[in-house]
């Protein structure tokens, strides 16, 4: 096996899983990856950075894919370029699940492209910009947007579904994870109770809380070690220590919004916990 035949290997999990969270199909992933491996063959030019130009490449391709599925032109997002834009610094951990796909589907391509890279994969935005053929401040724009339409769609009533349950979890977390007090907000009913629903955690210390302010002082920046779960049948998360489970987060969710947080730590609850 070549240099670049190598090289190219062991860039492909990672060109698979951003095709597989931009197009929403392994397949047509695995398709889009094979497809830049034979550019790549073809390729005569020297590549300086190969992580990079295979990025640009297969997103290219991904985002043709998604146009001739979706041809809606996106809206004009040219803006002053000295402008600031909350979508800076903001990371959607790996932990994030995949029930996010969901609402994903629902976004623009330029959009939607831009958030995937921003913030499931930490690509910048001048770099997203080359992709999309727009401003950095553009670039910023569509991550900006497409997450304020999934709040949108978070919110929305009837959406009780298992994947937009577990969406709202995973919403949850990643605001909670990033620091992001205003999404976090926006996800919680204005009298959300948290509380120990067991004697082990009850045990542990915690306190009932009541209202959004104070559960936002329990989880904001706190929730570093936590993971998406099935507590039970339900999509939760669970604190992670050690190696081991030691606090479930059971969610009760009503329109998009989190109504209520039950905390378990009953070894037999914890033992039938199980990664999502």
């Amino acid at each position: 096996m070549d240099d670049q035949t190598a090289a190219f290997e062991a860039e492909r999990p990672r060109l698979t899983r951003i095709g597989e969270r931009v197009l929403g199909d392994h397949a047509e992933a695995q398709d889009v990856v094979q497809n830049a491996w034979i550019r790549l063959a073809a390729n005569e030019t020297p590549i300086d950075n190969l992580s990079g130009w295979l990025t640009t490449v297969t997103t290219r391709l991904c985002l043709d894919r998604l146009r001739s599925k979706l041809p809606v032109p996106d809206e004009d997002i040219e803006t002053d370029d000295t402008a600031p834009d909350p979508a800076d610094g903001v990371l959607l951990a790996d932990s994030v699940g995949d029930a996010l796909q969901v609402v994903l589907d629902r976004l623009g391509p330029a959009e939607r492209v831009a958030f995937v890279l921003h913030d499931s994969f930490a690509v910048d935005f001048p770099t997203i910009a080359g992709i999309l053929g727009v401003t950095p401040v553009s670039a910023r724009k569509l991550a900006s947007r497409a997450r304020g339409k999934l709040k949108i769609v978070l919110a929305e009533p009837g959406s009780a579904g298992m994947a937009e349950r577990a969406a709202v979890v995973d919403a949850f977390l990643y605001a909670a994870k990033g620091g992001d007090l205003q999404a976090l907000l926006g996800l919680l009913a204005p009298d959300v109770v948290v509380e120990g629903a067991d004697a082990a955690a009850v045990a542990l210390g915690t306190q009932r809380l009541v209202g959004r302010d104070e559960v936002v002082s329990l989880v904001n920046g706190g929730m570093k070690t936590a993971f998406p779960v099935f507590v039970g049948d339900r999509p939760g998360l669970a604190w992670l220590h050690r190696g081991e489970y030691r606090v479930a987060f059971d969610f009760t969710i009503e329109g998009g919004i989190v109504q209520r947080i039950d905390l378990r730590a009953d070894p037999a609850v914890l033992a039938a916990v199980c990664k999502r």
